[in-house]
């Protein structure tokens, strides 16, 4: 009985004595938001990503990543969080083509094939940041393809396949419509339409889901295959967002090849608020598109606080990847993480639990990471 206790008062003393990482303080805090979901985080599919940013005496920041649940081989749909690839890579493909001697910018107006709306790749990335437009996606989407899409990716060392459009009746149609480039009635330049490389399946786990779906307004009742939709694990979102805050620590290929300008016009577009971009308050309010911290929310979010992210929401999961930067009090960070909620295993019976679950979920994190932040010695 004496060596049980002694042995029982070693591991007590032992685990008692294990210091936990940041996020692990995090996530086994006294909150019941995140309780519920941690303590079900398998259902849930969470993965979370927590980068500590150091910087020494010269201002040079060093990263200290934690990870909760990480599987880049578990497949959970990235929803609009593909936009962000997309938006680099439109202001990327404009670089290239001035290069070559092409007279266009991002505020030169162009028109697609098929479109009405003479836009411009400027106002497009404004809208895919402020209020996740899906048709500014598609339209850059076009201008784009598929290959230019998925080669960059693989150049750049980075995971994920972007095969589709979003919420199109010719969503994952091969050949690009021809987008022309105009100022007045002067043509500056014309993109023919482009033929792409079949997409192949996916190949990972957990790409049937649920036990049905609705599908032109019947229940099919089996499994949604994801296999051949967009995937954009969380780790390669994670690490788009270190890439662009802070380009001077990567080189080419695998940083996004922008002109200073267009950068700077990147990262103002996304930390934009709705109210910023010309939307109504009322319906577009300051967290509709930060979930971290302020997604709960609808309150103003202050100006010392700047959130530049992209978050995605469809088919019950919900994403979001943000740099988080606090001038008044010195705070910086990056936050990454993800969440399923579909309690019924239905997909598109718009029956998810966003605002009861996921959204919560997601703005207290941030603002546990946040107070954890506003406390650490650097």
């Amino acid at each position: 009985m004496k060596n049980v206790c002694f042995l029982f008062t070693v591991l007590f003393f032992m685990i008692s004595c294990t210091q936990k990482t940041p996020l692990e303080k995090v996530l086994t805090s006294d909150s019941k938001i995140i309780q519920n979901v941690i303590q079900n985080a398998e259902d849930y599919e969470v993965q979370i990503i927590y980068s500590q940013i150091n910087r020494n005496e010269k201002g040079i920041p060093s990263f200290i990543d934690y990870t909760f649940n990480l599987a880049e081989d578990v497949y959970f749909y990235p929803a609009s969080s593909v936009k962000f690839p997309i938006a680099l890579m439109s202001l990327q493909k404009l670089k290239e083509l001035q290069k070559k001697g092409v007279q266009i910018d991002r505020k030169t107006s162009f028109i697609t094939k098929k479109d009405t709306l003479h836009t411009s790749i400027e106002k497009e990335i404004i809208k895919i940041f402020a209020v996740s437009n899906n048709q500014a996606y598609n339209r850059l989407f076009e201008f784009l393809g598929q290959d230019y899409i998925n080669q960059n990716l693989d150049s750049k060392k980075l995971t994920g396949r972007i095969s589709h459009r979003l919420s199109a009746f010719h969503s994952h149609n091969l050949t690009t419509q021809s987008i022309l480039f105009h100022k007045n009635n002067d043509t500056l330049y014309k993109q023919e339409s482009i033929e792409n490389s079949p997409q192949e399946e996916l190949s990972l786990k957990k790409l049937l889901k649920g036990q049905g779906y609705i599908y032109n307004y019947d229940l099919i009742e089996q499994p949604k295959d994801f296999s051949k939709k967009n995937y954009l694990p969380l780790r390669s979102l994670h690490e788009m967002m270190k890439r662009v805050q802070f380009s001077e620590l990567y080189q080419i290929p695998e940083s996004f090849d922008l002109n200073d300008n267009d950068r700077e016009f990147l990262l103002n577009a996304m930390r934009m608020l709705p109210r910023e971009a010309g939307y109504a308050k009322t319906k577009y309010y300051d967290g509709y598109g930060k979930f971290f911290i302020f997604g709960d929310r609808k309150d103003d979010i202050p100006q010392h606080i700047k959130i530049y992210n992209k978050v995605g929401y469809a088919y019950g999961y919900i994403t979001d990847s943000a740099y988080i930067q606090d001038t008044k009090n010195d705070i910086e960070f990056i936050l990454s993480a993800t969440i399923h909620v579909n309690k019924n295993g239905i997909y598109n019976d718009n029956t998810y639990e966003y605002n009861e679950i996921g959204i919560p979920f997601l703005a207290e994190l941030g603002r546990r990471i946040y107070a954890l932040e506003k406390g650490r010695k650097k």
